[in-house]
């Protein structure tokens, strides 16, 4: 019994995973709003900018809103979604996809070969942060998108020596993150002046007194949340928001 249940097991794996539900480019190509967030002008601002960036240099930038992930990780679904639309040239592999997944709250920068020299992780992710995050943290989606896609075309133009007449991006500061980066340092003090003030020789991390030493191990740890003719995977980051 247990050898026919193995098999079938082993058959299951062996079925190949259905294709992702990814979307399809609109007669835009360029801007691709599934999921209704942004305005006609953003729109039109984003279609005739990149427009001109793909005639003049054969770079291509391209924005995807959609509802869900149908299920996918964020990773998986740009990089899909990348090679599907081919973004960018297809020898230069210099494209750039903005993707926002309006249900999961999600943001990802994904960018061909061709441009990973001017625009590696940490550069992606800090423009997010500066440029995207403060605005979709209060479900500003147009105003994310638009201030986002700004920076990058700046970045890409400047790469290729275009002039251009774009308007600068304005970078904004995380006014929350600052306040909670404050609460954190005040608390950490509170909590060092409190142990200190422990003198009888049982302080939950240390205590001073005839050079005798007290304590037990803590630690904490943490983490970051952390195409091109289609091939993408040069490099990207992702946020949540």
């Amino acid at each position: 019994m247990k050898k026919y249940l193995f098999i079938l097991v082993f058959l299951i794996l062996l079925i190949p995973k259905p294709a992702l539900a990814i979307v399809s480019p609109t007669d835009r190509f360029y801007v691709n709003d599934y999921a209704d967030i942004l305005s006609s002008e953003t729109e039109d601002y984003i279609f005739n900018y990149s427009r001109e960036l793909d005639s003049k240099t054969g770079s291509q930038i391209v924005v995807v809103t959609v509802p869900n992930l149908e299920g996918d990780s964020l990773e998986e679904y740009a990089t899909n979604l990348f090679r599907s639309f081919k973004i960018g040239d297809e020898e230069s592999d210099n494209g750039l996809l903005i993707l926002l997944a309006l249900e999961e709250r999600d943001v990802r920068i994904e960018v061909g070969y061709g441009l990973e020299g001017i625009l590696p992780d940490g550069k992606t992710g800090r423009f997010q942060d500066e440029y995207m995050i403060p605005f979709l943290k209060d479900n500003d989606y147009d105003g994310g998108i638009l201030n986002g896609y700004k920076a990058f075309y700046q970045e890409v133009a400047k790469y290729y020596n275009l002039d251009t007449t774009i308007d600068n991006a304005t970078p904004q500061e995380d006014n929350a993150d600052i306040a909670v980066i404050l609460t954190m340092i005040f608390m950490f003090i509170i909590i060092i002046i409190m142990l200190l003030s422990i003198g009888n020789g049982r302080g939950i991390f240390w205590t001073f007194g005839g050079g005798d030493y007290y304590g037990s191990g803590g630690g904490f740890s943490g983490g970051s949340f952390r195409g091109g003719g289609g091939s993408s995977g040069g490099g990207g980051s992702s946020r949540h928001f």
